[in-house]
């Protein structure tokens, strides 16, 4: 990326892209890919096939880019497709919620997690569960909150929400993942709730 494109905001940028400018395109696919590929990962469950759809949702999204209408909403633009994409996707393999749906699987025995290495992981695996079981939306915030680090604001820009709702989306979120933990056993020790 040249130092002209990065100077620019990111408005000007998508206004290029839509120009026709390659670079432009480029530049909107290195600051939004990872973003896509942890979105599209929150519907699909499965890294592979969430890299695959993110690919998909950049040539969606080259192909349509003059039918945004405001350059200032691109990321929830994009982010509109990769879900579409992520859907489609979930549809074309004629499943209803997830490739590796971890709250299908049950993890063994919640109520008594061992005291070594093997409880660590059953921990996980019984937030993972909590995870999956939220609806598509909170899912969604966790998995990119938690799981692949955006900030509120990233997730605020991505999503087009404002930092306040993020930040109470998260909230109720987080308490449904614990009311989950604490059903199935775990003390307030297991999990961290703020």
């Amino acid at each position: 990326m040249t130092i002209a494109i990065k100077e620019r905001s990111e408005e000007q940028i998508v206004e290029a892209a839509q120009n026709g400018h390659l670079e432009s395109f480029g530049a909107l696919y290195q600051r939004y890919y990872s973003s896509m590929v942890a979105l599209a990962y929150s519907v699909l469950g499965d890294r592979d096939s969430a890299e695959d759809a993110a690919q998909e949702v950049f040539a969606t999204a080259c192909r349509q880019l003059t039918s945004l209408r405001h350059s200032n909403k691109f990321g929830a633009w994009l982010a509109g497709i990769c879900r579409n994409t992520a859907r489609q996707m979930l549809r074309v393999k004629g499943k209803t919620t997830s490739f590796c749906d971890p709250a299908k699987r049950e993890p063994s025995d919640t109520r008594q997690p061992a005291e070594n290495t093997d409880g660590q992981e059953h921990r996980r695996d019984a937030i993972r569960q909590a995870v999956w079981r939220l609806p598509p939306a909170e899912r969604e915030l966790i998995v990119l909150r938690y799981y692949n680090g955006f900030s509120h604001a990233q997730l605020s820009r991505v999503l087009d929400i404002s930092s306040s709702a993020v930040n109470g989306r998260l909230i109720r979120a987080k308490r449904k993942i614990a009311a989950y933990l604490k059903r199935n056993g775990f003390t307030g020790e297991d999990y961290e709730t703020s």
